[in-house]
């Protein structure tokens, strides 16, 4: 048996329609408050029908504190992965170091 969607009045434009509970996927943003999206900081999600939860997700999708955010994350995330290549890069270059002084050592 498959279930019907659950048909209730929408938060947003108020007509009886199938809804759906808006999740946002947008996770932590770099704002001075934490939480800077619209959508992490209401207290509790709407019920929306497709119409108004597709409206919601372009506006999101297009917030241009939401897209520069995002860009920052994308710049912390490249540099991080460029310190952890040089962290590993060191290491292994400690380590030829120290095999090599072993292996002289070992030859005397």
């Amino acid at each position: 048996m498959t279930e019907q969607p659950i048909e209730a009045q929408c938060d947003n434009c108020k007509q009886p329609r199938p809804l759906f509970l808006y999740e946002p996927d947008c996770g932590l943003h770099l704002g001075a408050g934490a939480f800077t999206c619209p959508w992490c900081s209401i207290p509790k999600q709407p019920l929306l029908c497709s119409r108004c939860w597709s409206a919601r997700k372009t506006r999101e999708d297009n917030d241009p504190q939401l897209l520069e955010e995002d860009a920052t994350f994308r710049k912390i995330a490249v540099a991080n992965a460029r310190y952890a290549a040089r962290q590993e890069a060191d290491r292994a270059t400690c380590d030829g170091i120290a095999a090599a002084t072993q292996n002289a050592e070992e030859t005397r």
